[in-house]
C-alpha cells in the first residue's frame, strides 16, 4: 500500500465571481520511507498541493488516500485529527512560541493529540528528540536565545513529537545561511535513512531539492515531470 495516493486532485478558489483554478488534475503516489522534493516556482501550485497533502485544506474535486484512508472528503475537524496524529510540519519561519522554552515548544503538539499522556511522558519524549537534533544543552532556552539553525532544529523535533507518518518541510532553509541550510538538510536525510521517516521537501530551490531521493516538479497546477534523485 502506498502511504499517499492522489487521483485527479483539483483546487479552484472563488474570488468574488471569478474562478481561479490552481491545481488542474494532480495524480501522484508517495511510498512510505520516501524522501521527495516537491519543486515549483511561486504560483505553481506547490503550496496549495502541500496544504491538501497536509490536510490543511481539501480539494475541490479528486480523491486523496493517506495510509489507505480517503481523507479528501473529511470535515475540517476530522482533518485536524488526522493532521495532529499522522503529519508533522516544518516551516520556513520556524513558528515557535516566543516566550516558551525549546522543550515546551516541542511538547506542545502532544497536549492536543495525546492529552492522556502524563507530563513526565511528554517531557521524556521531547528530551529524547531535542537530544536527537543536537540540542540537549539548549532545552531550557527560548527562541530568542537560539540561532536560526537551532530554532529550525527545535521545529524539526516538534514535528517528530507525535511519531508522524510523514513530515512536510515547507522551504525549511529559506531563512538560513548556506552552511546552516546544509546541516538542516543533512538532518532530514539522516531521519529518512536511519528512521525511514517519509519526508516531503517543498521548495523552489534546486539545491534544496537535490537532497531528496525523488523530484516532482509542478508547473501551472499540473505535474510537469518526475525524476529520481
Amino acid at each position: 500500500m502506498e502511504l499517499i495516493e492522489l487521483e485527479d486532485i483539483r483546487k479552484t478558489y472563488l474570488l468574488g465571481e471569478v474562478s481561479l483554478p490552481v491545481l488542474k488534475g494532480v495524480s501522484m503516489k508517495i511510498s512510505s520511507g520516501d524522501m521527495l522534493a516537491l519543486m515549483g516556482a511561486s504560483g505553481s501550485g506547490k503550496t496549495t498541493l502541500m496544504n491538501i497533502l497536509g490536510c490543511l485544506d481539501r480539494p475541490t474535486s479528486g480523491r486523496y488516500w493517506l495510509e489507505g484512508q480517503e481523507v479528501s472528503a473529511l470535515s475540517a475537524d476530522e482533518r485536524a485529527l488526522v493532521r495532529n496524529r499522522r503529519i508533522g510540519f516544518v516551516f520556513q519561519t520556524f513558528n515557535l512560541l516566543a516566550r516558551t522554552t525549546a522543550i515546551e515548544n516541542v511538547m506542545m503538539p502532544l497536549t492536543y493529540s495525546r492529552p492522556w499522556q502524563s507530563e513526565r511522558q511528554m517531557r521524556a519524549r521531547a528530551e529524547e528528540l531535542l537530544d536527537r537534533v543536537g540540542l540537549k544543552d539548549r532545552m531550557k532556552h527560548e527562541p530568542s536565545q537560539l540561532s536560526g539553525g537551532q530554532q529550525q532544529r527545535v521545529a524539526i523535533a516538534r514535528a517528530l513529537i507525535n511519531r508522524p507518518s510523514i513530515v512536510f518541510a515547507d522551504e525549511p532553509t529559506g531563512n538560513l545561511d548556506s552552511h546552516t541550510s546544509e546541516d538542516v538538510l543533512k538532518m532530514f536525510q539522516e531521519l529518512n535513512e536511519q528512521e525511514r521517516l517519509t519526508i516531503v521537501l517543498v521548495t523552489h530551490d534546486a539545491s534544496v531539492a537535490a537532497h531528496a531521493r525523488r523530484l516532482v516538479r509542478i508547473r501551472d497546477g499540473v505535474i510537469d515531470g518526475q525524476a529520481a534523485g
